[in-house]
């Protein structure tokens, strides 16, 4: 695509009257635009928005290459590769049961008491003696959130405490009152 000398003023005059427009207006601003009529589905808050992307992807340049190879691999239903790789170097600590367990990513795996591990699962596998989700063990993943979803542990929904159900004790998790 070829790049014009943007002209804040003169770009913003431009979304501004193509907001002001009616839906015939709107209707044949985007016949000009795109050369097609617009689909029928469409609302006028949507064409107006498609019409004045358009007019801002001619005065300031289109997506890249990277983002345009990612939408046309999203459109093919390919799931996207994770952005949030943890380079080397970087240091993940962990408090547990009293000890501070320091984690160390190295290329190809990661380093915890001078022994290097494949994946941050095994890790806290060693770590714990149980079985667990690397990330959300190191605070990488909150609770609850599958691993194609966010990676942030600061989601309110996973810092809500659970509330008790009605009917059910205080006593511990899954016992129940029940009449005799």
């Amino acid at each position: 695509m070829v790049r014009r000398s943007p002209d804040p003023e003169g770009l913003e005059a431009e979304i501004d009257r193509v907001r002001l427009l009616d839906l015939d207006g709107l209707r044949a601003r985007w016949r000009t635009t795109f050369r097609s009529s617009p689909p029928p589905a469409l609302t006028k808050d949507l064409m107006a928005r498609m019409v004045a992307w358009s007019i801002q992807e001619q005065a300031l340049g289109g997506p890249d290459a990277a983002t345009l190879k990612l939408l046309d691999s999203l459109a093919r239903g390919e799931k996207p590769e994770d952005k949030r790789r943890l380079k080397p170097g970087t240091v993940l600590v962990r408090e547990y049961q009293g000890g501070r367990h320091t984690v160390t990513v190295v290329p190809g795996g990661f380093l915890w008491r001078d022994t290097a591990y494949r994946s941050l699962s095994t890790v806290a596998r060693a770590i714990t003696g149980t079985a667990w989700n690397g990330p959300r063990f190191f605070g990488l993943r909150a609770p609850g959130v599958p691993a194609d979803g966010p990676a942030s542990p600061f989601l309110k929904a996973a810092e809500t405490p659970r509330k008790r159900r009605a009917g059910r004790s205080g006593g511990g998790a899954g016992q129940r009152k029940t009449s005799q």
